[in-house]
């Protein structure tokens, strides 16, 4: 009978953790109260259509300005099905599609063609031998010189790391990354091959590089005592960073994450739904073709590059352009994470999240949560947490925050837009973190109670989060458009259309924010 009543107090225990968990505003969470269906559908319709005629919109001006654009940009041609030309000024798709074409796509069939040879034949060795493969596989792509070269650099991260300690591990990766923006040593590199896209082609995975061995050697620091520690050799580590999967662009995987798995993978490889695998595969094609044709449909790239355009651009282009901007960075993505989650399952590696569509998030904190999921578990397990994270207050949080943003902004590069950028979300999220823990005082969370029902609750939820969407997509623009633009659209928005068109953009955005609630509403 104690036992029972235990068992039934915990029960009632957790019911309530539940109801707290539920209640609007409780540990910070925010309302996620239903509403009625003609109102969701009201709110998705206008979500819709501005989307749809705002993009119009572009496709209108990609056409007036069509050949104007090809003679400054040199377009490509394009699918006979649309009949039109292709913007290829967006660098990193056009780089990597041309890598993918010309090479990785057959490096790739390599190591998928070794790791099955290996599960089935060979299982106990099958990690070493990819590693040997990811080796020979990046010999083939960088050359000898950009083998050695990262071979070196994981060699410098792996001697600093046997003196177990965090902060030298820290420095070192941290001067290691600086040696990337160093003009002299570029100059040197360049000069071992004949295209520039081959030195960016070692550049980008010596950057990739720098994550994976900062991520070992911090595991190697935790673990020094542990009987783990066996698992954080330099075999483990060339096996994690010659992982060819994700060698080259990612997703970021977490050096204990890959440990656990690898081991498990060492006596059992679960086999792949082959349906699953064959609707990821057609998923895949569906995403590069839309990719490709919003390159021929509307030339957002070409077009952020001409300011007398975006001067003269009617409203409903601007959005329009910076909505495309988004959706092209997340399809980029889906593509750039989606090949390589592919070939981690096969290999019983289960990959990092894809992001999370633009247009369903409405906060800072929701983005950088569900966009770059490894990237974020990358930045909470090594820089967060160890500064403090959120159990030592305000002032910790926010230092532990700004540390986050500021290696992210130094690892892109630290240009003075990404400065910016970095700048803005940091703001972004410290402002939607204080307002949560403000919800989350009892006085406070007893007048919401009193004064708004649930339903209120959720549309006052929205209107906060129209505000953050709006300087969301502002932040967006100027990360993937460059200061200027950013400059652009705040003048053309907040300085020349006030006070109007600032509240047209925030009641959509009101609109914007009910469908990403609802979205996780039902998720949730």
């Amino acid at each position: 009978l104690r036992t029972r009543s235990r068992a039934a107090a915990g029960g009632r225990l957790r019911v309530s953790r539940l109801q707290q968990r539920a209640m609007p505003c409780s540990r910070g969470d925010l309302p996620s109260a239903s509403l009625p269906s003609w109102e969701l559908t009201f709110y998705l319709a206008i979500t819709l259509g501005f989307h749809f005629y705002s993009f119009y919109q572009v496709y209108k001006v990609s056409r007036t300005y069509e050949e104007d654009l090809d003679a400054d940009f040199g377009f490509e041609k394009g699918f006979f099905i649309w009949g039109f030309k292709k913007d290829p000024t967006d660098f990193e798709w056009s780089f990597w599609t041309e890598w993918v074409k010309k090479l990785l796509v057959w490096t790739l069939l390599g190591h998928i063609i070794v790791s099955q040879v290996t599960s089935a034949f060979l299982l106990k060795f099958r990690m070493w031998l990819l590693m040997i493969y990811g080796m020979l596989a990046c010999f083939y792509t960088v050359g000898y010189k950009g083998l050695v070269l990262i071979l070196l650099h994981l060699l410098i991260s792996y001697t600093v790391a046997q003196l177990q300690l965090p902060v030298l591990s820290w420095l070192c990766s941290i001067l290691l990354l600086y040696s990337l923006q160093m003009e002299s040593l570029g100059k040197i590199q360049k000069r071992w091959y004949e295209t520039e896209n081959e030195y960016f082609l070692l550049l980008f995975c010596l950057a990739l590089c720098n994550l994976r061995y900062t991520s070992f050697s911090l595991e190697y620091c935790r673990h020094r005592d542990s009987p783990q520690k066996r698992y954080v050799s330099f075999c483990w580590l060339l096996a994690y960073v010659f992982y060819y999967p994700v060698f080259h662009n990612g997703p970021i995987i977490c050096y204990d994450d890959f440990n656990n798995q690898m081991r498990k993978a060492e006596t059992f490889v679960p086999k792949t739904d082959l349906l699953c695998l064959l609707l990821s595969g057609m998923r895949i094609l569906f995403w590069w073709w839309l990719t490709e044709s919003m390159l021929q449909l509307m030339y957002i790239h070409a077009i952020q590059e001409q300011e007398t355009i975006l001067e003269s651009a009617s409203y409903w282009t601007l959005g329009g352009l910076g909505f495309a901007h988004a959706l092209f960075f997340y399809m980029k993505y889906l593509l750039l994470y989606g090949i390589p989650s592919i070939i981690m399952c096969l290999d019983g590696i289960e990959p990092p999240k894809l992001p999370r569509c633009t247009s369903s998030l409405y906060s800072f904190t929701g983005t950088w949560r569900e966009f770059d999921v490894g990237l974020h578990r990358w930045l909470v397990r090594y820089i967060y947490i160890p500064l403090g994270g959120s159990r030592h207050g305000l002032l910790r949080i926010m230092f532990s925050s700004a540390m986050a943003f500021s290696f992210v902004c130094y690892w892109h590069g630290g240009h003075s837009f990404m400065l910016n950028w970095a700048a803005l979300n940091w703001a972004g999220v410290m402002i939607e973190n204080i307002l949560k823990m403000v919800c989350s005082i009892s006085p406070a969370q007893k007048i919401i109670e009193r004064c708004l029902s649930a339903r209120m609750q959720r549309r006052a939820h929205a209107a906060f989060a129209s505000v953050a969407t709006t300087l969301l997509i502002l932040s967006n623009l100027v990360f993937l458009c460059g200061n200027q633009v950013g400059k652009i659209y705040w003048n053309r928005t907040f300085v020349q259309g006030w006070p109007w068109i600032p509240i047209a953009v925030l009641a959509y955005f009101y609109c914007y924010a009910q469908v990403g609630i609802e979205y996780d509403r039902i998720k949730n």
